[in-house]
């Protein structure tokens, strides 16, 4: 499995292209911004682009969705819940004083318990709200891709619109920490954890053990 991280835009978040080295099909996690970064490292890498996933709907990791499409004419997957933030963006950067475009409506609406299958790679869809109401985790082979609902030592915010603390650390407890210690950890920003790790140490969700 190839996995790819791009740190892009001015609020830094990270995009993972996830590939599959057999049939070189992949998905687009989180595209936020500088989508001809995207591209060339797609390029780079000989990789087609079947899905562009959302972890959520907020502009920084998803304002690269509407020329990753019209390039790639691949779909644009997102939770259910999720799903209105896209036609907002535009409003949500300009409140940050930044610009993004709107995104194209989704073409898959993504509920927990449901796969992702690109080549010989399939994702698990794990729905982790609390820093959006539609947030979602995907989880494959010994890699978990969170976006911001876990940081390495710390939590996704919850102060914004539909954010709710309590829902967010129970989605960590009860959905992400019972994936196993080993598991590694792809935070929407900053760099890679494991669950082990956050379980131990975390201190806004961490268990002590």
């Amino acid at each position: 499995m190839i996995i790819k991280k791009l740190t892009l835009g001015p609020i830094m978040a990270n995009c993972f292209i996830i590939g599959c080295e057999e049939t070189k099909t992949a998905a687009v996690i989180d595209p936020g911004d500088e989508a001809d970064k995207i591209l060339m490292a797609l390029a780079k890498l000989q990789l087609t682009v079947k899905y562009i996933i959302n972890t959520h709907g907020h502009f920084d990791h998803v304002g690269a969705n509407k020329k990753l499409s019209e390039v790639t004419n691949a779909p644009i997957l997102i939770h259910t819940l999720d799903a209105p933030l896209l036609n907002q963006l535009s409003d949500t950067a300009a409140a940050w004083g930044l610009k993004t475009e709107n995104s194209p409506e989704p073409d898959r609406l993504l509920e927990d318990g449901d796969t992702i299958t690109f080549g010989t790679i399939t994702l698990k869809v794990i729905h982790t709200p609390g820093h959006s109401p539609g947030g979602i985790s995907l989880y494959t082979d010994g890699h978990v891709f969170v976006g911001d609902t876990l940081f390495a030592g710390s939590i996704g915010r919850t102060d914004f619109p539909g954010g709710d603390y309590d829902v967010l650390i129970a989605a960590i407890r009860d959905k992400l920490f019972i994936l196993g210690d080993d598991v590694k950890v792809h935070p929407g920003h900053m760099g890679d954890t494991t669950i082990g790790v956050e379980k131990k140490t975390n201190p806004f969700a961490g268990l002590g053990r």
